[in-house]
Formats: C-alpha cells, sequence, structure tokens
C-alpha cells in the first residue's frame, strides 16, 4: 500500500491499496482472507447462510466486489456517483472529510430481503459507507456487514453503519 500525503487536498494522507493488485499473490491473499472471513465471522454472525448480493462503492470497491461475489456467488450490484447509471435510481447525498458528494443505485438491482455485503478500500469518516448502506435499504435489501481493506478507527465512522464493519489493517491518526 502506499501513503500520498496531501492528497486529493492539504492535510488529508491518501491511503492507496492499488499497488496491491500489482502482485497477483497478494490480490489473492487478500480476497482469501476476506473469503475466510465471510464463512468464519460474518455469516454466523449475522445468522444467514449466504450473501445474495456484493455491493462495491465507486471505484475500488468495484475492484474488490467482483471477485468476492463470483466466490460467493452472488451477484455483484455497483454504488455509483450520481448521475452514472442509467435508469431509475435511488438517491443519497454524503459528507466525506474534504467536501461532500452523491451516490445511486438502481431501483431494481436488489430485491427484497436479500442479503448483502458492501465492500471498499478504506472506512474514513464513514459517509460514503453509511449512504451506500441507506441505499441498499431503500433498495428493500438487508446489509449483513461492511468489508474495508483498511479502516480508520481513530475516526468512529463504523458507528454510522446499520451494520458491523470489518478491515484487514488499521491505520493510525
Amino acid at each position: 500500500m502506499g501513503l500520498h500525503p496531501n492528497f486529493p487536498i492539504p492535510g488529508i494522507t491518501f491511503i492507496d491499496f492499488l499497488p496491491l493488485l500489482r502482485v497477483p499473490g497478494d490480490f489473492e491473499m487478500l480476497i482469501t482472507h476476506f473469503m475466510n472471513h465471510i464463512y468464519n465471522v460474518t455469516l454466523p454472525a449475522a445468522g444467514v447462510s449466504k450473501i445474495d448480493i456484493v455491493v462495491g462503492l465507486d471505484a475500488r470497491g468495484f475492484l474488490l466486489g467482483p471477485p468476492l461475489a463470483q466466490r460467493l456467488n452472488a451477484g455483484f450490484v455497483p454504488v455509483r456517483k450520481a448521475n452514472k447509471l442509467p435508469g431509475d435510481c435511488h438517491k443519497v447525498t454524503y459528507t466525506l472529510e474534504y467536501g461532500e458528494d452523491a451516490f445511486e443505485i438502481q431501483k431494481d438491482s436488489i430485491k427484497e430481503g436479500q442479503t448483502v455485503l458492501i465492500v471498499d478500500d478504506l472506512i474514513a469518516t464513514g459517509g460514503s459507507a453509511s449512504a451506500a448502506g441507506k441505499l441498499v435499504k431503500m433498495a428493500g435489501g438487508k446489509t449483513v456487514e461492511y468489508l474495508f481493506v483498511v479502516g480508520l478507527p481513530f475516526l468512529n465512522g463504523d458507528k454510522k453503519l446499520d451494520a458491523p464493519a470489518y478491515w484487514v489493517v488499521a491505520g493510525e491518526d
């Protein structure tokens, strides 16, 4: 992983997980770790037998979500920045640590009662993940867990979420 001080604005240190994708064994180890966690922790804790849908957040969750969905025999649904998806969409506005943005999900992408796993590269303040959780609920799904490569627990972003959160690496203030 790489650290990028003062990106995207001064005062923010961006934690980049993309270097993991450059080494196939490293990315495989990450996906295998997530799968082990899902089968041994997520499913038993949620009291469910399977995940129906994996939701990936724009844009780095798009890299993690499809391989997880494929291994779980689940569908993949993207949550995108506003005005990027065709058709009727649910929309939620959220605040990030350096501004405001909006996410959308297609209204027909999740069926009522489906179990959902939300995945992204990092959780900081929890704004984008919380917005994705609201969209899943609006679409009729039930989020069972949020998965991240990196968590910044000192920002308490996981406290904004409607289901447990799990991250592989914890960053420090």
